[in-house]
């Protein structure tokens, strides 16, 4: 039996070639015309099994809707679009990509943090918009980066290569904030466990690697802010729920803060009317983390191959819900 399956956007030839060899049966959605939601809805009525993005919002109705399916493949690390819990409950295993993207995405982090440091984008400004000064000893003075501490909200395979490039380039301390004890990170970086308030109290940089969830949500808020030092700098490249963006804006703009180096935004694509581009303290990026080659490749490969395997053998190499692999 050959299986329709709809590949919501079009993804790199690696994942599709994958598809085509195992004899699915592939309908690809052209990256020019997204689904809105309801025509989602409609449209995985037609199809056996989805391989979505994070962009596709697969929630309990449309789970309902559509509990004929029989798998569905994330090209994503993240799965906060998906209501797992009814997905598991329906008995639809989910599949995803991590571990694809940690060089790429805290490559995103560590050049965030250096260009927010030094002022990269404002001084960019300045020589496009022809506003360049004569030299004065104190101005465009940015911070240097060694021998600060690091704070990593969410130590996972990404948060780590984050550390591990601070701390090999410019000899950081190394502490972060986790559900729980990342011993590789002690025993090869040195780095220290503490509580969410040391974390905002003590870190030079705070580098955002979690997953979104209730417990994260905004939970970088103005509160948080004002509890980090005057010239510490925040760079959140995961999910741009996890902080507030107004209180960020307004942390910012009193100086609670040196600056704030983001690759995720709420809501995204961010608006080009958004007060966080204009200001200098600020640099800001489209969402870019995965966007190489060889990251996107990859991904490509894993959320194909977590469907091939599912059919083949019934089991994938990366499942959210595994438990649901044992009663297929």
């Amino acid at each position: 039996m050959a299986y329709k399956l709809l590949v919501t956007r079009e993804i790199p030839d690696k994942g599709l070639n994958i598809l085509k060899e195992a004899g699915f049966e592939l309908t690809v959605r052209s990256d020019s015309t997204p689904f809105k939601y309801d025509e989602f809805v409609t449209a995985a009525a037609d199809f056996d099994m989805l391989l979505t993005t994070s962009k596709e919002k697969v929630d309990r109705n449309f789970l309902q809707t559509n509990r004929h399916l029989k798998v569905i493949s994330q090209f994503a690390a993240g799965y906060d679009n998906i209501d797992i819990a009814a997905a598991s409950e329906l008995g639809i295993p989910i599949g995803h990509a991590p571990q694809a993207m940690n060089n790429a995405t805290s490559d995103i982090a560590f050049g965030l943090m250096i260009a927010t440091a030094r002022n990269f984008f404002q001084m960019h400004k300045k020589i496009t918009e022809g506003k360049l000064e004569d030299f004065k000893p104190k101005a465009n003075l940015g911070l240097e980066l060694t021998g600060k501490t690091l704070g990593v909200f969410g130590l996972g395979a990404i948060g780590f290569d984050m550390a591990r490039k601070c701390k090999v380039a410019y000899g950081m301390k190394i502490i972060y904030t986790n559900r729980s004890v990342n011993s590789k990170a002690e025993t090869e970086l040195g780095a220290k466990r503490v509580k969410f308030i040391d974390l905002l109290e003590k870190s030079d940089v705070i580098s955002v690697h979690s997953n979104l969830s209730e417990e994260t949500r905004q939970i970088f808020n103005y509160a948080a802010f004002r509890r980090m030092k005057d010239k510490a700098i925040f760079i959140n490249t995961s999910r741009g729920a996890v902080h507030h963006e107004a209180d960020l804006i307004q942390a910012l703009q009193e100086g609670c803060i040196w600056g704030a180096g983001l690759d995720v935004s709420d809501p995204e694509p961010m608006l080009s009317s958004n007060p966080l581009l204009s200001m200098p303290n600020v640099c800001v990026l489209p969402h870019i983390g995965s966007a190489t080659v060889e990251a996107r490749d990859e991904m490509a490969r894993l959320a194909a191959e977590n469907i091939v395997q599912f059919v083949e053998k019934g089991k994938m190499i990366y499942c959210v819900n595994s438990e649901v692999l044992s009663k297929q």
